[in-house]
């Protein structure tokens, strides 16, 4: 990623929340428990299921890549808004800003990808039960998520050489917390409009075609429902969807409410909440999502705490 030949700011100043001074420290406190709470909750789902043998399924393995996922995706993110929230001013690096937007939109990517396949996993074991362990075979998982990150990584790089090959000269404040697209293309002094473009199509695509292929998924899987004789059958099988269903909501909501709607009805200020949501509230909520909501997860949790407690009175 070299600069731009026409390139002279050589590091960024993060505003972050400058404009609510009153705000930082209970806010300081607010993320760092988020941060915790989420690297707690999807390292321990994680952990369970590895440890499970009950949770070796394709439905488990593909939410322990987005477990992993999401706790690079907020560990990219939330140390960078603690440090904005610190006393002082900010400065990352021009170098230090390309890097975390790459991998910032490595994991954006790879997780919407991701939610693309756990969808398709689902229809294929509501549709095809029997032979569901064949069709999802460890051989197809693993293609499955190598190519979730494949598409993640390629898009990344795209995005991150179109945004840095932009001209940043005098004004190098960045009104936001961390490093992303939309006040950095407002932050350049170079035309951006090819890179414009090729940004926010390949950016719309991602999103929307993904969204298409969860919802294709799901309306098979209704159509499979819907001819179930058995009621309770029904609701079971809807149950298994929820956690996802609810991810993928929340995800793709924030999505396309930040990077698809038009310009002329954005405002900074909305961008910045929105963000936050889907940087650091929906990594928090995920694993709590999947533990709430699912019988097998809250299982393997009893047993983990069972044997934990086990073990400390045989060592009373």
């Amino acid at each position: 990623m070299a600069k731009n030949n026409l390139t002279t700011v050589t590091e960024f100043i993060l505003m972050g929340f400058i404009d609510h001074p009153k705000w930082e420290m209970p806010l300081f406190l607010v993320f760092l428990s988020f941060y915790l709470v989420t690297i707690l909750g999807n390292m321990g789902i994680v952990f369970l299921i590895q440890i499970d043998v009950q949770l070796h399924t394709p439905m488990y393995f593909f939410l322990s890549h987005l477990s992993v996922l999401d706790s690079c995706y907020t560990s990219v993110i939330t140390p960078q808004i603690l440090a904005t929230l610190a006393p002082g001013k900010t400065v990352i690096s021009y170098d230090h800003c390309a890097t975390q937007f790459f991998f910032f939109t490595i994991c954006a990517g790879t997780e919407c990808f991701l939610l693309s396949v756990m969808a398709y996993d689902r229809y294929v074991a509501i549709s095809n039960p029997l032979l569901y362990t064949v069709a999802m075979s460890p051989r197809r998982c693993w293609s499955l998520v190598v190519g979730a990150y494949v598409c993640g990584v390629s898009g990344a790089i795209l995005r991150t050489t179109c945004t840095f090959s932009l001209s940043f000269c005098e004004n190098n404040q960045i009104n936001f917390f961390f490093c992303d697209l939309p006040p950095l293309l407002k932050l350049a002094c170079s035309d951006t409009t090819n890179a414009e473009i090729i940004i926010v199509f390949f950016g719309n695509f991602v999103i929307l075609a993904n969204a298409l292929v969860i919802l294709i998924s799901y309306l098979l899987i209704i159509k499979t429902v819907i001819r179930m004789k058995s009621s309770g059958r029904r609701v079971k099988t809807f149950s298994t969807c929820a956690s996802h269903i609810t991810t993928v909501s929340l995800l793709f909501g924030t999505l396309i409410f930040m990077y698809i709607r038009s310009s002329s009805s954005k405002s900074l200020e909305e961008d910045k909440i929105v963000s936050v949501f889907y940087t650091v509230v929906i990594p928090m909520l995920n694993p709590l999502i999947y533990s709430l909501r699912n019988k097998d997860v809250k299982a393997a949790l009893k047993k983990v705490t069972g044997r934990c407690q086990m073990s400390h009175c045989i060592q009373q």
